[in-house]
Order: C-alpha cells, then sequence, then structure tokens
C-alpha cells in the first residue's frame, strides 16, 4: 500500500473507529466481541484499500464488512449468547442507574433477536440507515429490510422491561451534575 493510502487509511480509523465499534457492540452484546469485530472488519479494509476508499461511502462498505464478520462468527463458530433476563439488584436507583438497567434491557431484547434481524433493527434504527442503504449494507431486498424490520420490531416489543423505557428522554449530563451537587 502506498503511503498515501495507507494514510488515509489511518485517518479513516481514527475518524470512524468508535462509531464502528458501538455498531459493532449493538450486533453482539459484548464490548470485548465488539472490537475483535470491528478490528476484523478494518484488517479486510486495510487489504483492499485501494478499492474501498474508491467507493462513494467508504464508511458503508466496511459497514457491511462490519455485517458480515458479525454472520461468519455465527456460521464458523455457532457462538451461543447467555444473557440474564434482568440486570442484578441495585441498592438505591437513581437516573443514572435508571439508564443502564434500561440499556441493558435493550441490549438483552437484541441479543434474543436472531442475527440477520438484529443487523436490519440496528441498521435502520440506531444507525438511521435509509431501507435502500440497509439493503446495499446486507445485500438484500428492501422488501426483506422492511419484512425483517417489522418482525424484529415486534419481538422487542414483547421483551420484558422495554415497555416502560420506551418514550423517555434521555437525562442530560448537566442534570447528573446537578443530581450530585445537591
Amino acid at each position: 500500500m502506498q503511503a498515501e493510502q495507507e494514510a488515509q487509511f489511518h485517518e479513516f480509523v481514527r475518524a470512524r473507529w468508535s462509531h464502528l465499534v458501538r455498531t459493532a457492540y449493538l450486533l453482539t452484546g459484548d464490548a470485548h466481541h465488539a472490537e475483535d469485530l470491528t478490528q476484523t472488519a478494518l484488517a479486510k479494509a486495510y487489504r483492499s484499500w485501494r478499492r474501498v476508499s474508491r467507493t462513494d461511502n467508504p464508511e458503508a462498505y466496511v459497514r457491511r464488512m462490519l455485517v458480515s464478520c458479525n454472520s461468519d462468527r455465527f456460521r464458523k463458530r455457532r457462538v451461543r449468547e447467555a444473557l440474564t433476563d434482568a440486570p442484578p439488584d441495585v441498592v438505591g436507583r437513581d437516573e443514572a442507574v435508571s439508564w443502564a438497567d434500561e440499556r441493558s434491557a435493550l441490549l438483552g431484547a437484541l441479543a434474543q433477536l436472531p442475527p440477520k434481524q438484529r443487523a436490519v433493527v440496528v441498521l435502520r434504527y440506531w444507525e438511521d440507515l435509509s431501507e435502500g442503504e440497509v439493503a446495499d449494507t446486507l445485500g438484500c431486498s428492501q422488501g426483506t429490510v422492511k419484512s425483517q424490520a417489522s418482525k424484529g420490531l415486534a419481538k422487542l416489543r414483547t421483551y420484558p422491561g422495554l415497555a416502560q423505557v420506551v418514550g423517555r428522554p434521555e437525562p442530560s449530563h448537566a442534570s447528573h451534575v446537578r443530581e450530585g451537587v445537591r
């Protein structure tokens, strides 16, 4: 790889690393798997960076690699995820703890979805991609995206603990600071 292309790749990784890891975390439900998955996808992107960098949207290309690597993880090893239904009991419930519980509930619910439904839900609703962009990322039709999203959302609606989470605004950092001062 030429020095200029290598510099472009390193800049891409610096700029998009945390975003890609966040997406991988939502796909895997585990921080360590997310980092491994992101590194695997970026290693593949590095090997073909000349082609990747010439696309209209290199991030979308790498995101598709991320989803494919996650699917490969299930195909090759038949990974079984064992997440608990509820987080451990807590003594006090302030707003930050409440949000941690809700996040845990959401991650637990996502973990219950089949890999394709999870990928569609994460890309469509977390990454805020259009149905066409999700279809391109996953290599499927927009109809498949619509049906998988519908099935995934229906399953998420039945997950215990998510009903009370929906519709609450996220607390701001300033409110946490004010709460700690009182």
